[in-house]
């Protein structure tokens, strides 16, 4: 039996799944928005009200990114997960074709438990390391991590005790325990989710039972007095869009078509969700010694998908959503509670990555990072307890070599999206598109809805960041996609044209 010790908190991760900055009653931006009052989420207001609220928290713009950013603490040019994995072998499955541009040569085997696999990456994760020093470590929900047909498409072999839900696949088959979570017409195919055999068939959302499944097992490691990592990545409100009927009846009462009231209603099931695990530790009385982040894996959708007209607008006032470099993609929620540490109804403005996490979580918990482990995040916990500390001159990259959009429609265009590499350098941001070589530049203190780019207004600004990105993507050997008419990888934005 470990004994929990001040200095090693409980830790409870709650990742949502496409969950956009404005997807919550949480007002993260400038001013309270129509979206803040559609969506209804008690609980991140209790969190906002007893923690910290970010306002300017980032991820990467698709999944399998993010989700390798926080195991690893590595930015995804490094790591090389840089679109979402789908099928394990020797070529990419979930690039699609591009008019001029053959795919890049990124890790599509996605994260790997052991090295030596083609186009994968294999370091220790903060799981395992957790798990090393202690921690009873547990996984509900998505996975993500690895490709099909490969060891990481386990999340269980990446240091977790407890794996249920999360396998390969990018999102679940059905919500509703009545289709078996989406495994009803193919019992042991993608979509099923692991270890929820015991509620198929039943009238069960999988948020909730997804929470009955880890309200279980931190019971019985809060009986064990043992410190426990529960990852809670949710499903929701990725696709499909299906309603949560405990909540869909009111947002179709409140004038919501059926697909924007299905969407709100799984946000709100994933907010009682969160609630639920709140009130849990509340319960059991370990509340005041464990550590709470809730957050998401990239910005809000944005498209098709989306009822209401016109597309790229559900961010608003961020531009863009889901799959763009634009605000609307990449820039998340994030509210952290750590009672005792962090200043209840506390706000930050600092600039903060999801690569972060990964060493302040260990530091949180008092754990020692592997010396020979590269991270691009940096620590939050002096952040967390001092609210005005802002990291000076924070440089933040993306990198996105790929043609992105679901399989089954096709290529996704709007604002900023499409093959390309980013940087943000204080309030400067710039973006470097693949296909044309050309800029975006925005000042985001001025032009939070980036509709100015004011990229031939600054040339020498242009090249300051275009050195700092390429040298960045040098450092990891970072891939570009092949121009077709030459054979060659698209040039680093240093040695573009434009910046000559």
């Amino acid at each position: 039996m470990i004994a929990i010790a001040a200095d090693r908190p409980n830790i409870l991760f709650i990742l949502a799944d496409d969950m956009g900055w404005q997807d919550t009653s949480v007002v993260f931006g400038p001013e309270q928005t129509d979206f803040n009052k559609r969506y209804q989420t008690p609980a991140l207001q209790r969190l906002e009200s007893e923690g910290m609220k970010f306002t300017q928290a980032y991820a990467c713009a698709v999944c399998s990114p993010t989700r390798v950013s926080l195991m690893t603490g590595q930015n995804e040019a490094r790591h090389g997960v840089t679109q979402w994995t789908y099928l394990g072998g020797e070529a990419p499955s979930s690039d699609l074709d591009h008019p001029t541009l053959l795919p890049a040569n990124w890790n599509w085997n996605g994260l790997q438990p052991n090295p030596g696999m083609n186009n994968s990456v294999s370091v220790r994760t903060l799981p395992e390391i957790l798990q090393d020093n202690g921690y009873r470590t547990f996984i509900f929900g998505k996975g993500h991590l690895g490709a099909r047909g490969t060891p990481g498409a386990d999340p269980e072999k990446f240091g977790f005790d407890v794996r249920i839900g999360g396998r390969d696949a990018g999102g679940c088959g059905s919500y509703w325990g009545t289709r078996n979570f989406g495994a009803i017409k193919h019992p042991e195919g993608p979509w099923k989710a692991w270890d929820l055999d015991h509620y198929f068939g039943q009238d069960i959302h999988l948020t909730e039972a997804l929470t009955l499944e880890a309200k279980k097992a931190i019971e019985s490691a809060a009986k064990d007095d043992q410190p426990f990592f529960c990852y809670f990545a949710h499903y929701a409100p990725h696709t499909p869009i299906e309603p949560d009927m405990r909540f869909f009846e009111k947002y179709r009462k409140a004038g919501l078509d059926k697909t924007e009231a299905a969407y709100a209603s799984l946000i709100e099931g994933m907010d009682k969700s969160v609630g639920d695990l709140l009130g849990l530790l509340d319960q059991l009385g370990i509340a005041e010694n464990t550590l709470v982040v809730f957050t998401s894996d990239n910005g809000g959708l944005s498209h098709g998908k989306r009822s209401m007209r016109p597309r790229h607008t559900h961010n608003a006032p961020l531009s863009s959503g889901k799959g763009a470099h634009h605000e609307g993609g990449i820039r998340v929620p994030l509210l952290v509670r750590w009672p005792g540490m962090v200043k209840p109804g506390s706000k930050s403005r600092a600039v903060v990555a999801i690569q972060d996490w990964f060493p302040t979580l260990l530091a949180a918990s008092n754990t020692t990072m592997p010396e020979d482990h590269v991270t691009d995040g940096m620590s939050l916990v002096q952040l967390l307890k001092s609210p005005g500390v802002r990291p000076k001159n924070r440089t933040l990259i993306w990198h996105f070599p790929n043609f992105w959009g679901p399989l089954n429609a096709g290529p996704v265009e709007g604002p900023g999206m499409g093959p390309c590499s980013t940087i943000r350098r204080g309030n400067w941001k710039m973006i470097y598109y693949h296909e044309s070589q050309d800029f975006e530049l925005f000042n985001l203190n001025r032009d939070l809805g980036e509709s100015r780019n004011v990229a031939a207004n600054h040339p020498s600004l242009l090249r300051i960041l275009s050195s700092e990105l390429s040298g960045f993507l040098r450092q990891c050997d970072a891939p570009m996609p092949i121009i077709m008419e030459s054979g060659k990888p698209v040039p680093y934005p240093d040695s573009s044209q434009r910046t000559q």
